[in-house]
C-alpha cells in the first residue's frame, strides 16, 4: 500500500497536475450515505475500471454497501468471475503505455494521494481541445493522457446531475482508498464514551477513599 502511494505521488504526470494551481471545488462527499457509495461504485465499474483497476479492493467487500454477492456478480463484474477476486483489469502495462502515452494508474489510493477535492474538480473540468490527440483537455490537469471518460455520461445529464454522479464516484474512491475508516470512527467514538464513564468513575472512587484522610 505505502509502495503504491508512493508511486502516485512521484508519477511525473501527476506532479505536473499539481503544479498547475486550478482552483478546487469542495467535494461534499458523505462516507455515510450508501445511496452515494453504491451509485460510485457502479460508476465507476461501467466507465473507469477498464482502464483503472483497484486491485486492493475485492467485490465482495461491497457488501460493506448494503449490496448481497448475487447483486455484485450481476451488476458490478464484468471481468471477474469469483466475488472474492480483486477489481484488477486486463489491460498490460504495456498495452496502456502503447495505448495512453503512460499506463494508467491503480486508483486504489488515489483519494489519499490526490485529495477528494482534486478527483472532485478534475472530472469535472475537461473541455473540448481540438489540438489534444484524443480531442479533449483538463483545467486541473492539462495535457492529461486520459480522455473524458464521463463524456457520454456529462452529455446526458444536467450540471447538477452530474455534479452528483462525479460526487458519488469521488465518494465511492475515498470509500476505496480507507474502506475501515467510518467503522475505525465509530469504534473511536465509542472508546471515548467510555473512557470518560471510566474516569467519572475512577474520580468518584478516589473522592470516595480519601474523604476521610486528614
Amino acid at each position: 500500500m505505502k509502495s503504491l502511494l508512493a508511486a502516485l505521488l512521484a508519477s511525473p504526470a501527476l506532479l505536473l497536475a499539481a503544479e498547475v494551481g486550478h482552483p478546487l471545488d469542495h467535494a461534499p462527499i458523505d462516507p455515510r450515505d450508501i445511496v452515494s457509495l453504491q451509485s460510485g461504485a457502479h460508476t465507476f465499474v461501467n466507465y473507469c475500471l477498464g482502464c483503472h483497476g483497484l486491485q486492493y479492493m475485492r467485490y465482495n467487500r461491497l457488501t460493506d454497501l448494503g449490496l448481497t454477492e448475487a447483486q455484485i456478480r450481476d451488476n458490478l463484474m464484468f471481468s471477474a468471475e469469483k466475488v472474492g477476486e480483486t477489481m484488477k483489469i486486463a489491460m498490460t502495462v504495456k498495452d496502456g503505455k502503447a495505448w495512453f502515452g503512460v499506463p494508467p494508474p491503480d486508483l486504489s489510493v488515489i483519494s489519499r494521494a490526490r485529495g477528494a477535492d482534486w478527483l472532485y474538480t478534475y472530472l469535472r473540468t475537461f473541455y473540448r481541445d481540438p489540438k489534444s490527440s484524443h480531442g479533449w483537455n483538463n483545467k486541473v490537469f492539462p495535457n492529461a493522457a486520459m480522455p473524458h471518460a464521463l463524456w457520454k455520461v456529462q452529455a446526458g445529464q444536467s450540471a447538477v446531475q452530474y455534479d452528483t454522479t462525479v460526487r458519488d464516484l469521488v465518494n465511492f474512491l475515498v470509500y476505496v482508498g480507507e474502506p475501515s475508516a467510518q467503522s475505525r470512527k465509530n469504534i473511536g467514538i465509542v472508546v471515548l464514551f467510555v473512557l470518560g464513564l471510566l474516569f467519572i468513575l475512577a474520580y468518584a472512587m478516589k473522592k470516595a477513599f480519601w474523604k476521610d484522610v486528614r
